[in-house]
């Protein structure tokens, strides 16, 4: 899945990969040196992401603000700062809502940003969609099944 998400962002932008244990604390420190502005952070279990997805997630941000895009269960699958310096770690459940508070805001209904990854049959679902890195990951795995 990171493949395909990565495969979108290169084509939009430049692409740091958040490392590190704790998903808020890898991203503070992803963003501790980056100047360019405006900022995509973007969940790895989005397998059908686009660069027109990504594209309108930057379109949907805010002046001085942020967009977010939430999951189903109402936590957090892509946010799209203004400035790195908007971020702050409230990742969990619910999280949607605390970005939502931290500044001028957007929810933005992205359905590939929505669509995240928790389950084998999540993938199964959304196998129309998904990137072909993903797509062929999925066969591997009914392959292996077999």
């Amino acid at each position: 899945m990171l493949a395909d998400v990565m495969a979108a962002a290169d084509e939009v932008g430049r692409t740091i990969v958040a490392e590190g244990r704790g998903q808020g604390a890898a991203v503070e420190t992803a963003l501790s040196d980056v100047q360019e502005t405006p900022v995509l952070v973007v969940n790895a279990d989005l397998p059908a992401v686009t660069p027109r997805d990504l594209l309108a997630l930057l379109g949907s941000i805010p002046q001085d603000g942020i967009a977010v895009a939430a999951a189903p269960d109402g936590t957090t699958n892509a946010l799209g700062l203004a400035s790195p310096g908007l971020f702050e770690s409230v990742y969990g459940p619910g999280s949607a809502e605390r970005f939502l508070a931290l500044a001028p805001s957007r929810l933005v209904e992205i359905p590939n940003l929505a669509d995240d990854v928790d389950a084998l049959s999540d993938l199964e679902r959304l196998e129309g969609r998904l990137g072909a890195r993903t797509r062929a990951a999925l066969e591997s795995l009914r392959f292996a099944a077999r």
